[in-house]
């Protein structure tokens, strides 16, 4: 059975947002801008205004250096007007840098938690191996690229924009000419870009796949290191990582080539504006048409504007690259969730009921076909069969991690189709041989499985399931921190935590998938003799065993073969078929 632990709505997580966080989020676009950010935009387009004013400064100057007229009152008065013009920038820029930062720092936090309530709500089917780093990557590298748009790209563009269109608008008061000649070198953006835009667009999809690729890769090699490292194929030696990070680097450099050429040819086209102004404006001057400072303002000024326009599109072309990380966070958001419902699931039997079910985790890969199962309630069921059967398949259909293709599964005369995998999950407690612990104290990950509990609950749990004596020997008891995936415990350790877990939710139906196995003989008998003080309760149990002889004294026992129910009965009953289940039973005692 699939590995997965939901904590418990009442505990405070990043995976789950309280009533008053869903109020502030806007569930249908968690990337709203926010007050902040547009008060930035606002600074930003002054503040490029602004500095557009040193340029005019600059032509009072000149003017007056030309006309002689330059005296000592308005040196200061120059002084005066750029001092000010500076510190009011400044204070300008500061205010909206501010406010860009903290609405772009918002507006993360609320995707975040916004993703976090998304992926608690979507199909478990989701979770697949090849999906996890792009998971990661989206709630990570994507969210952070998208805040970089917000707090830098945006507001960079968008000033130099409003200082480029300032800076033609003065030059058509000095010579409409050469204003055209700008504006011509302006207009010239638009093919320039638009060329780019569509390399980025194919580039940029494909380096952010693989870089999702590239973090699956490191998510399973950080997990596996043990196993890499003792045989060897640690680091470099890594095929699976070398290969993802090769795939990187050439999809990067890539990226590079198809998009520089485009920028080079868009500087070399706006750089020849300068000749251009000179001769054009050079014309006129010489002719008298025009005055000597307004020439040199314009000699000077496409030097200027051409490093703007090739910073905008560099910028732009940031910008449209950053934009991917947008679509991957809605690509997210539009992932179709579960039945969510507040309808309380709480029959009065749990009789679990299989109808002609059909599933498949892959395309064309059957795993259930026509399966048709009845669990009685409060009845001890074993499934056993071969690996790959199917056995595991059916514990996670029974959780509503995933629903059927076809069939239909009830639990206490209820079909589970229409209801919400949380209620249904309400309903059941879970021993998996592949335990997850957070990493908290050894006290807390138990309290996940009812948050309500006292700590005296919790050690009598913890008693009948044979936890805790080991606990008590513990340098600080039940305030041990477990580690990361409890790796501060032994594999039995663990698997005995898991028990204390069942025991203090005390759900009417208990699932355990081969609860004993991988486990050394002292582990094995303390974790028999915490499910056999756990099935002391009268529950609906569900047991997958690799053993014949922990299974034989269950009310009924479940052969499955190739997605189907074989053979169903007592120990007895199966072996005087003498089928699959006396076969396995045979070679067990045979070992």
């Amino acid at each position: 059975m699939k590995n997965i632990i939901f904590r418990p709505n009442e505990v405070i997580s990043p995976l789950r947002t309280s009533e008053n966080m869903r109020v502030k989020m806007n569930k249908n676009n968690p990337m709203k801008w926010n007050k902040q950010l547009f008060l930035s935009v606002i600074c930003v387009m002054l503040e490029g205004l602004l500095s557009g004013c040193n340029f005019m400064v600059m032509y009072y100057i000149f003017q007056s250096l030309w006309k002689q007229q330059m005296v000592m009152g308005k040196i200061m008065e120059i002084t005066g007007s750029i001092a000010v013009i500076f510190l009011i920038r400044l204070i300008i820029y500061s205010f909206g840098y501010v406010q860009g930062q903290v609405g772009g720092a918002s507006v993360s936090k609320h995707i975040r938690l916004f993703l976090g309530d998304k992926l608690r709500k979507i199909p478990l089917s989701r979770f697949q191996k090849s999906m996890t780093g792009e998971y990661i990557n989206v709630a990570t590298e994507n969210v952070n690229s998208y805040e970089q748009i917000l707090t830098h790209k945006m507001g960079d563009i968008i000033k130099n924009l409003t200082l480029t269109v300032m800076l033609i608008i003065f030059i058509a008061t000095l010579y409409i000419p050469s204003a055209l000649i700008l504006l011509a070198a302006e207009l010239l953006f638009i093919p320039a870009i638009a060329i780019s835009f569509r390399a980025v667009k194919k580039y940029g999809i494909k380096k952010n796949a693989i870089c999702a690729e590239n973090v699956s890769s490191m998510v399973e090699y950080i997990t596996g290191i043990q196993t890499f490292r003792a045989y060897g194929i640690g680091g470099t030696k890594n095929k699976s990582v070398t290969s993802s990070m090769k795939k990187f680097s050439d999809i990067s450099f890539i990226y590079e080539l198809k998009i520089i050429p485009d920028g080079v040819v868009y500087s070399i086209l706006i750089g020849c504006t300068l000749p251009l102004e000179i001769m054009v404006a050079g014309d006129s001057w010489m002719s008298g048409r025009l005055e000597t400072t307004p020439f040199v303002i314009i000699c000077l000024l496409p030097l200027f504007l051409t490093k703007l326009l090739g910073t905008i599109f560099v910028d732009m072309t940031s910008y449209k690259n950053l934009m991917i990380a947008k679509q991957k966070i809605n690509a997210v958001v539009e992932i179709p969730e579960e039945i969510q419902t507040n309808q309380v699931f709480a029959p009065q039997k749990h009789d679990i009921i299989f109808e002609h079910v059909d599933f498949s985790y892959e395309k064309g890969e059957t795993i259930c076909r026509d399966m048709n199962i009845r669990i009685e309630d409060q009845k001890l069921t074993a499934i056993v069969g071969d690996s790959g059967s199917g056995k595991s398949t059916v514990l996670n259909l029974i959780s509503k991690y995933y629903d059927p293709d076809a069939g239909d599964i009830r639990i206490g005369g209820c079909s589970i189709q229409n209801m919400g995998t949380e209620q249904v999950l309400s309903q059941i407690s879970m021993v998996d041989q592949d335990v997850f612990l957070f990493d908290d104290t050894i006290q807390n990950n138990i309290r996940y499985a009812r948050v309500q509990a006292t700590n005296e609950e919790i050690e009598k749990a913890c008693r009948e399931a044979n936890c805790d004596e080991f606990i008590r020997k513990m340098p600080q008891g039940y305030d041990t921190m477990a580690g990361e995936n409890g790796n501060q415990l032994s594999g039995g350790e663990r698997q005995r935590l898991s028990i204390a877990r069942a025991i203090l939710k005390d759900a009417p139906i208990l699932l355990l998938d081969e609860a004993t196995a991988n486990l050394d003989v002292e582990n094995e008998l303390a974790v028999k003799q915490a499910i056999v003080n756990l099935l002391k309760k009268k529950k609906t149990v569900v047991i997958i065993a690799h053993t014949m002889s922990i299974v034989k004294n269950s009310d009924k026992i479940l052969v499955i073969a190739d997605g189907k129910v074989k053979e169903e009965g007592k120990h007895e009953e199966l072996l005087r078929i003498n089928g699959k289940y006396a076969a396995m039973w045979k070679a067990e005692q045979q070992l």
